[in-house]
């Protein structure tokens, strides 16, 4: 088969290197790819958002299968468009992404469906919203003010004090700092747990159900400081038991896609739901419609199975004969990132390191922005390399990817020290 991957980031580089260990797969091609990319694939230079070109590309090479990374095309109708066409490709269609395009709207299809979520009021009007702040009591802080559409993962304020909820609410409306994603807000309740990423695979029907991660969304240690795409991301959580996994599955997973094949919108691809684990049970958060950046980093390298055998499988309807297989060994992805990343960064830092000899057994080096200019590996971007290793425990497997990340530099590089610290803290108890 010819497989191509859309995307640019460490999510994709990890797909890439997942599909190219199928004995199905002949040739990958990545559109745009990044450096580290360019080492598996052949990289085109075609915009995500470009589905005219993506389209005349798949058409002109007679590509088998295309597997959307990022979500904007997805919510685009990149999906419907290829399908119109008869492309094979691997993801959900423009009516079904409304799960991440629109969190009001994903909210009131969980409410619809007694699938277990936060309460929240939404607001498209900077005075009403503000007018709520002020009745609220101080017992009701934190709370949480989201964007509704999409803000590349930095949409999701919590907000300790009415100052700063006043604040949000002002930056998102009437300053659209996330443009029209902003427009509508989310005002909803905080809640406290565990925080936990499960991905299911759905072919509209039956669905296969991932083993667990934890995503650090914060940008500095002990989760302080803003929200960002990510920093990084370990597998398994020491707190999903089978138990767990099973409720998961058959309370919010099911409800979802049994829910949205009856509303005439059946979800085939990759459904992520970001997990709190309250005292009362598993809450979403939200929904992303593809897979996570940085958890697919720390999930591929576990699985077993042929990744391009499960996605076929999603695409044709064939997911009931699927029976994911796991190596037990924990994974770590610690990220590193430039300097002043999520607000503004420098890009075009020489990236030296990458061509040493790691001691450390299974580490790999995923790329996220990262591009190659006069033969040099350069950074494109705030999130630039995603540093991931298997351990025999989760102890080894932080130990070994934090010593590959001492052997890489650039200016103003920057990570977290305590990724998967809170896995350490509960297995240690």
């Amino acid at each position: 088969m010819k497989i191509l991957v859309i995307g640019s980031g460490g999510r994709e580089h990890a797909l890439v290197w997942k599909i190219k260990q199928s004995s199905l797969v002949k040739e990958i091609f990545c559109a745009p790819g990044n450096a580290g990319i360019a080492k598996l694939a052949k990289c085109v230079l075609i915009d995500t958002s470009d589905i005219p070109g993506l389209l005349k590309f798949v058409s002109e090479n007679k590509i088998d299968l295309t597997v959307v990374g990022p979500e904007a095309p997805l919510v685009a109708g990149i999906v419907d468009e290829f399908q119109k066409y008869g492309f094979k490709i691997f993801g959900p269609t423009k009516a079904a992404a409304q799960l991440e395009a629109s969190k009001i709207f994903a909210k009131e299809f969980m409410m619809g469906h007694k699938i277990p979520v936060a309460d929240f009021q939404v607001f498209d009007d900077t005075q009403k919203a503000l007018h709520f702040l002020q009745v609220l009591r101080e017992a009701d802080y934190p709370l949480v003010i989201k964007a509704d559409g999409l803000a590349a993962g930095k949409g999701v304020v919590i907000c300790r004090s009415l100052e700063q909820a006043k604040q949000t609410i002002e930056e998102m409306i009437e300053k659209k700092i996330f443009n029209d994603a902003g427009s509508r807000v989310i005002i909803e309740e905080c809640l406290k747990g565990d925080e936990v990423s499960m991905l299911a695979i759905s072919d509209g029907e039956d669905f296969v159900l991932l083993d667990s991660s934890q995503d650090h969304k914060r940008i500095f240690d002990e989760d302080m400081g803003p929200n960002t795409g990510g920093m990084g991301a370990y597998s398994p959580t020491p707190f999903v038991s089978k138990e767990l996994h099973k409720e998961i599955a058959s309370r919010i997973i099911e409800p979802i896609i049994q829910g949205m094949k009856e509303e005439g919108t059946p979800f085939k691809g990759i459904l992520y739901a970001g997990l709190m684990l309250t005292a009362t049970g598993p809450y979403v958060l939200e929904f992303n419609v593809r897979f996570g950046d940085p958890e697919t980093q720390v999930l591929l390298p576990r699985l077993k199975n042929d990744l391009v055998a499960i996605m076929l499988a999603s695409c044709q309807g064939d997911l009931s004969t699927i029976r994911l297989e796991w190596d037990p060994r924990p994974c770590v992805c610690v990220v590193v990132s430039s300097g002043g990343y999520p607000g503004s960064y420098e890009a075009g830092k020489e990236i030296f390191g990458l061509n040493s000899q790691f001691n450390e057994k299974d580490t790999i080096i995923f790329h996220s922005g990262t591009k190659n200019v006069n033969g040099k590996t350069v950074t494109s971007g705030g999130r630039v390399l995603g540093v991931t290793s298997l351990g025999d425990t989760m102890d080894e497997a932080i130990k070994k990817a934090y010593a590959a990340v001492e052997h890489i530099h650039f200016e103003r590089c920057f990570f977290r020290r305590d990724i998967g610290v809170k896995a350490l803290r509960r297995i240690h108890v």
